[in-house]
């Protein structure tokens, strides 16, 4: 079984049981299902499992308000709070232990500009939306409905529209 579906399954409870009881997982399941298929050989075995992967993909972004795209490249140990409402540019790169809440978004501006990078630890408010080539460091905590366009510092806690930093971390505290 994929290590990354582990860790995030672990972030739960660990057990399988959880699948039943959290809506989140089902999409995080899909979105490792479908980086797993893209890692066969190609065949006529991948192009039967990636319709597959599609329609699940899509039965579960429907059911749960959950876009997350397999082609995001999201680490370890990811957890959703508060299922809904929740989209992830294609381009994204999410570093391991990340929690997303409802209403989250990350995503570039419309432009084709880039997708944000978000480092290991990254905590994200309900509502937050991180737009843009924006460089999240790690131990960061983003707040509600904070709107995050510039880069943020590796243990900072940043809130407001536009996000400004609002505390700093020690360094030995990271």
């Amino acid at each position: 079984m994929d290590q990354d579906w582990l860790a995030d399954l672990k972030r739960v409870g660990g057990s399988r049981r959880e699948l039943l009881r959290e809506q989140s997982l089902w999409a995080i399941w899909v979105y490792r299902l479908g980086r797993r298929i893209d890692q066969r050989p190609n065949g006529l075995r991948k192009k039967w499992m990636l319709r597959w992967y599609w329609f699940l993909q899509r039965l579960v972004e429907t059911m749960t308000g959950i876009g997350l795209p397999k082609a995001a490249c999201i680490g370890p140990g990811f957890r959703i709070w508060h299922f809904g409402g929740i989209f992830i540019h294609p381009e994204v790169v999410i570093g391991c232990n990340c929690t997303l809440r409802q209403g989250v978004v990350l995503g570039d501006k419309g432009n084709g500009s880039g997708a944000p990078v978000v480092g290991d630890h990254v905590d994200f408010g309900s509502g937050a939306h991180v737009l843009g080539p924006v460089r999240i460091g790690d131990h960061v905590k983003i707040g509600a409905l904070a709107v995050v366009l510039s880069d943020v510092p590796s243990g900072c806690t940043v809130v407001g529209n536009p996000a400004r930093i609002v505390k700093r971390a020690a360094q030995n505290d990271l």
